[in-house]
């Protein structure tokens, strides 16, 4: 069960080892782009060029989708980043259903783990498997990895690291579910654990009056996508860009915060203990372009600012 890229490496692992996955279930198609065409999951690509049974049910409740599942006859379901599923689901085979999550849990259980784990500056996540219960992201441990954050990683990358250590981490845990050999651990509670929100606009925006290290965590740890966004002014323009690459100078300064120093070569926001060197940028309606191509044909006015 999953939808995204990150879910077709585990896929592809099983598929390789011989495994017998009597279906894939995944998210149903969702009309994209200016035709509204229908797109199709990174998983049910996969999965229909290896010819598997593929359900995309929309709600996972509904007595036909749960008969379909029963008659799939499986004694094990594996989840990575899917949805929360009802008992019925989660509680049908014979050997359960475990989770593949991207993070050390119990920190950063929730929607977007691999994003919050460099938002919040950390130097080391990792990769959990997990048996589901009632709740999310809470149920007994099987396995876990760590992983080494890079302190200019961002997002798209860190996931891709995740990625190939998780399809691992899923065959391991398979195979000691095959061999009987499984030993759990409950989660600990406790107040200092840390959770991984659900991105939406507010907390994707920069915060120009920040830590020059937390705004520099912030622009790597949402590139590539959704990005960080802020308000560019500039001359008559007020306009919503998004900056996906930066670097950062520490120094001291006597400019006001989100004041923009450029020239031909760069472009530089004032913080409170520095600057923040941008890299690639996207003005509206633009694609995303390094910072020399943009500067190349757009000129910042003397007075111009991030808010």
């Amino acid at each position: 069960m999953g939808t995204p890229e990150f879910a077709v490496a585990t896929l592809k692992t099983l598929v390789e080892n011989n495994y017998d996955v009597v279906g894939v279930i995944t998210a149903p198609d969702k009309p994209a782009g200016r035709g509204r065409k229908l797109n199709e999951s990174a998983v049910k690509i996969y999965a229909k060029g290896q010819n598997l049974h593929v359900l995309q049910p929309t709600n996972l409740k509904d007595p036909a989708f749960l008969s379909d599942l029963k008659k799939l006859n499986a004694n094990l379901q594996i989840v990575v980043a899917f949805r929360m599923l009802p008992r019925a689901v989660w509680q049908m085979p014979e050997y359960g259903t475990f989770n593949l999550h991207a993070s050390l849990l119990p920190n950063y259980r929730g929607a977007a783990p691999i994003n919050w784990a460099i938002i919040n500056g950390e130097n080391k996540t990792g990769v959990s498997t997990f048996f589901i219960d009632d709740k999310i992201d809470t149920g007994e441990m099987i396995l876990q990895e760590s992983v080494d954050i890079d302190p200019k990683e961002n997002a798209g990358a860190l996931h891709d690291k995740l990625m190939n250590v998780g399809r691992i981490l899923v065959l391991e845990t398979v195979k000691l579910i095959e061999k009987g050999e499984v030993k759990t651990t409950p989660q600990k509670e406790s107040k200092a654990i840390k959770t991984a929100h659900k991105l939406d606009k507010e907390n994707c925006k920069i915060d120009w009056n920040d830590s020059l290290t937390n705004i520099y965590n912030k622009i790597r740890g949402l590139s590539p996508y959704p990005g960080a966004w802020c308000t560019l002014i500039n001359k008559e323009d007020t306009l919503t860009i998004k900056i996906f690459k930066c670097d950062f100078e520490i120094e001291d300064h006597a400019f006001s915060t989100g004041k923009i120093i450029s020239s031909k070569d760069f472009l530089k926001v004032a913080t409170k203990n520095g600057f923040i060197k941008i890299e690639e940028m996207q003005l509206p309606g633009k694609r995303n372009m390094d910072i020399k191509s943009l500067l190349n044909g757009y000129q910042f006015d003397e007075d111009s600012k991030m808010l």
